[in-house]
Order: structure tokens, then C-alpha cells, then sequence
């Protein structure tokens, strides 16, 4: 038999993902099939979805605190995702906006640089360097550029937001699926097991 603490762990994590998938599957949809023209809808998006990914972590951490040492950081991240999504309502929409061409800018300026750096590491060991700090360059000036034209920065995160929501949505409801097989085949395995188990004979 299973212990009611996995169960119960289980019955959240599985049904978490299917919440979140739907979520996912459903922004992407919304994005593709109705552009939003509007920057202060952009906003509002990010503001919800910072919202409901922190209510997700808060209740993550709390649920996995009696099995996962580190329960602490999920729902610290929780807290913080939280607190940004009411600062992002309370200076709407500047604040929303702003981290998202900062954030874009940074992971292409931090990836670029990454890039050359190895790039150089591999010229030193003589193999093959020129694509790799081509790249790299290539990363630099796309964040470069992020910050000068921000309204083009913000119709491009529209569409990999609309990507990654639907193929982490899509992802998320197969998990909710795989994750009954894997309790299924688990709760096989401990009832054979236990069918196998030797069982004692009184003394005589």
C-alpha cells in the first residue's frame, strides 16, 4: 500500500500539472488567435502569470515540506514572483514592460558573452572557434538592440511566449498522464512484493 503522504503529494503534483498545462496550452492559444496590439495588455499578462506561478510555488513549497530539505526556496520564489505581480499591478504598465525588454536584453548580452568566452577557450585549444564567437557577437548586439527599439523587443517576446506556452502546456499535460502510469506501474511493483514476500511459519 501506498502512504497517504504520497498519495497526497502525488494527487497535488499530478493535478498541478494538468492546472498549469491547461494554463499554458490556453495563453498560447489566446496570443496566437487574438494578437494583442496593445502593450498594457502585455502587462497584464505578465502581471497574471507572475501571480498565478507564485501562488503555484507558495503552495509547492508549503505541500513539500515535510519531504524536500530545501522546501524553503520554492516557496521563497513563490513569495517573490508574488510581490512582483503586485508591484506590476500597482505601477501598471511601465513595470511589466520594463522587465520584459531588461530580462530579454540580459539573457541575450549574458548568453553572447558566454559564448565568446568559449569561443576564445576553444581557439586556444586549437579546434574550431569562428561559429560559436559569431554567435556570441551575434547574442551581444541582439540585447544591444533589445534596449534601443523596445517595441520590437516586446512583438518578439509575444511570439516565443506564445511558443513556449504551448509546448510547456502541451508537455505539462503529458506528464499529468505519464505520472498515472508511473503510480500505477509503482503500486504493481509494491504489490508483488508484498504477494512475494516469505511468509513465517509458527515454531514448533
Amino acid at each position: 500500500m501506498l502512504s497517504d503522504t504520497f498519495n497526497e503529494i502525488y494527487s497535488h503534483a499530478r493535478w498541478g500539472l494538468l492546472l498549469r498545462g491547461l494554463f499554458s496550452l490556453a495563453i498560447g492559444i489566446v496570443i496566437i488567435a487574438r494578437p494583442m496590439n496593445s502593450a498594457a495588455a502585455f502587462a497584464i499578462l505578465i502581471a497574471v502569470w507572475a501571480l498565478i506561478v507564485g501562488i503555484s510555488e507558495v503552495a509547492d513549497g508549503i505541500q513539500y515540506r515535510s519531504v524536500l530539505p530545501h522546501w524553503w526556496l520554492i516557496l521563497f520564489a513563490g513569495l517573490v514572483s508574488i510581490a512582483f505581480s503586485i508591484a506590476a499591478f500597482y505601477y501598471y504598465p511601465g513595470l511589466s514592460l520594463a522587465f520584459a525588454v531588461i530580462w530579454v536584453a540580459w539573457w541575450l548580452i549574458v548568453s553572447g558573452f558566454f559564448g565568446i568566452y568559449v569561443a576564445l577557450q576553444e581557439r586556444r585549444m586549437g579546434v574550431s572557434w569562428g561559429w560559436p564567437f559569431a554567435f556570441g557577437v551575434l547574442f551581444v548586439l541582439g540585447g544591444i538592440y533589445a534596449v534601443m527599439r523596445p517595441q520590437v523587443t516586446l512583438a518578439a517576446i509575444l511570439g516565443i511566449i506564445a511558443t513556449i506556452a504551448i509546448i510547456g502546456g502541451i508537455f505539462q499535460i503529458i506528464g499529468f498522464f505519464r505520472l498515472g502510469a508511473v503510480k500505477a506501474d509503482l503500486a504493481d511493483a509494491i504489490g508483488a512484493r508484498s504477494a512475494g514476500a516469505p511468509t513465517s511459519r509458527p515454531m514448533s
